[in-house]
């Protein structure tokens, strides 16, 4: 029983560390970060510079794209609502910007970031059986 409590735990900690990701960098990009910020236009540059193949017009709705699914994954993981399917929606958009982020830029960056190592932690909080502390659990409780 400790074994399953630990596991249950650990999926804990690790769908928290996820949502704090996804809602730190939203944070930073819309300035709650004060001067740690990137602010918006940071944000709008990087885009373009990780998806340096899209034409202009398309990197202001891509950008609101990725903040709005970052959103939205951040608080779906944070309240434990719809959880595997945002970690499966978090490991597959952690993964297009790994590799749109080694297009650009080399695999360096997205290694030295943890990009690829947030992807599969995503991917395996999707395979957990439940989800304790979560409104899934309230809604679907374990038997």
């Amino acid at each position: 029983m400790q074994n399953v409590l630990q596991s249950a735990f650990s999926f804990l900690l690790l769908r928290l560390a996820l949502s704090a990701g996804f809602l730190s960098a939203v944070a930073g990009r819309l300035g709650l970060w004060g001067k740690k910020s990137s602010g918006w236009q940071g944000f709008l540059d990087y885009t373009k510079q990780i998806n340096f193949y899209l034409p202009d017009q398309l990197i202001s709705p891509t950008a609101i794209t990725a903040t709005f699914l970052e959103t939205v994954l951040g608080l779906l993981l944070l309240v434990g609502l719809f959880t595997r399917e945002a970690a499966l929606g978090a490991a597959i958009l952690t993964l297009l910007f790994a590799v749109a982020m080694s297009v650009s830029s080399g695999i360096k960056e997205p290694l030295d970031y943890s990009v690829f190592a947030f992807s599969a932690g995503a991917l395996v909080l999707a395979t957990a059986e439940n989800y304790i502390y979560s409104l899934d659990q309230l809604m679907h409780p374990i038997k």
